[in-house]
C-alpha cells in the first residue's frame, strides 16, 4: 500500500502572479520576516557598539570640545545612540530584503525583477542621504544654533541632546532619500501615477513641514527650513520619476 504524501503549497503560482498561501501562512511569513529584520538590527547594533567610539569622536568634530553631561546615564545613552545609528544603517539591506521578500509572492516575474534590481540602489541612496545631511545640512544648522544670540548665552551643548539632534537628522534624511526610488518602482508596477501625486502638492508641503518638525528637535524656522527644503525637492524628484515610470508601465503593458 502506497503512502500518501502531502505536497507543500507552492510559493508562486504558475504564471508567477501570487502565492497560494492561506491567511495564517502569510501571518507566519510576516512574523518570520520581522524577526529576521530585527535580528539584523541587533547584529548591526552590536557591530556599531564596537565602532561607536571613533564615530562619536567624528560626530564631535563640528562641536570641537568635550560634551557636557548632566545626566548620570548621559554618556551611556549617547554612546549607544550612535551604536544604534550604525546598526540601523548596516541593517538597511537586511530590512529592505526582508520587506521585499514578504511581498514578492504576490508579484509577477517582471515585478519581482524590478524590486530586486532596486534593492542595491535603496542602500546607496540611504548613504547619500546620510552624507547630504552631514556635509550640507548639519554645518549651517550648528553654526546658526551656536551663534544665535551668543552675546547673551554661553553655548554648552549637552551630549545626549546633541547626539540626538545629529543622529535623527542623519537617519531620517537617509530614509527620505530612498523615497523617490521607492515611488518610481511602484509606478513601474502601475500602482501610482504622477497626476494625483502632483495634485497633492499642498498635502506634500504640510507633510514635509510636519516631518521637518519631528526630525529637528528645535523650534527655530532656520533648522526646520534646512530639513523641509530638501524634503520638498525630493517630492518634486519623485513626481518626475513617477511620470517616467508610469510611461514605461503603459508601454510595457500596451495600455493607451
Amino acid at each position: 500500500m502506497g503512502v500518501n504524501r502531502v505536497e507543500p503549497k507552492p510559493r508562486y503560482t504558475e504564471d508567477g502572479h501570487g502565492a497560494q498561501m492561506g491567511f495564517f501562512d502569510h501571518l507566519n511569513e510576516l512574523r518570520m520576516r520581522i524577526t529576521r529584520a530585527f535580528i539584523g538590527i541587533i547584529i548591526g547594533t552590536a557591530i556599531g557598539a564596537i565602532f561607536a567610539e571613533p564615530v562619536l569622536a567624528y560626530l564631535n568634530r563640528p562641536y570641537g570640545d568635550e560634551f557636557l553631561v548632566i545626566d548620570p546615564t548621559g554618556t551611556v545613552v549617547a554612546y549607544f545612540r550612535v551604536a544604534l545609528l550604525i546598526g540601523a544603517t548596516l541593517a538597511v539591506p537586511v530590512v529592505t530584503y526582508q520587506s521585499v521578500m514578504f511581498i514578492i509572492p504576490a508579484m509577477t516575474a517582471r515585478e519581482r525583477r524590478f524590486f530586486l534590481m532596486a534593492m542595491p540602489a535603496v542602500f546607496i541612496l540611504f548613504l547619500l542621504g546620510v552624507a547630504f545631511a552631514w556635509f550640507v545640512m548639519i554645518p549651517p544648522a550648528l553654526r546658526f544654533l551656536e551663534g544665535f544670540q551668543d552675546q547673551l548665552f554661553n553655548t554648552e551643548w549637552e551630549a545626549n541632546r546633541y547626539i540626538n539632534f545629529v543622529t535623527s537628522l542623519l537617519f531620517w534624511m537617509g530614509v527620505a532619500f530612498e523615497t523617490p526610488l521607492v515611488l518610481f518602482v511602484i509606478s513601474l508596477l502601475g500602482f501610482i501615477t504622477a497626476g494625483p501625486l502632483l495634485r497633492a502638492w499642498r498635502l506634500a508641503i504640510v507633510i514635509s513641514a510636519v516631518a521637518a518638525a519631528m526630525i529637528t528637535p528645535t523650534v527655530d524656522p532656520v533648522n526646520m527650513g534646512l530639513v523641509m527644503g530638501p524634503l520638498i525637492v525630493l517630492y518634486l524628484i519623485s513626481v518626475v520619476l513617477v511620470f517616467f515610470g508610469s510611461r514605461i508601465h503603459r508601454r510595457s503593458t500596451g495600455a493607451a
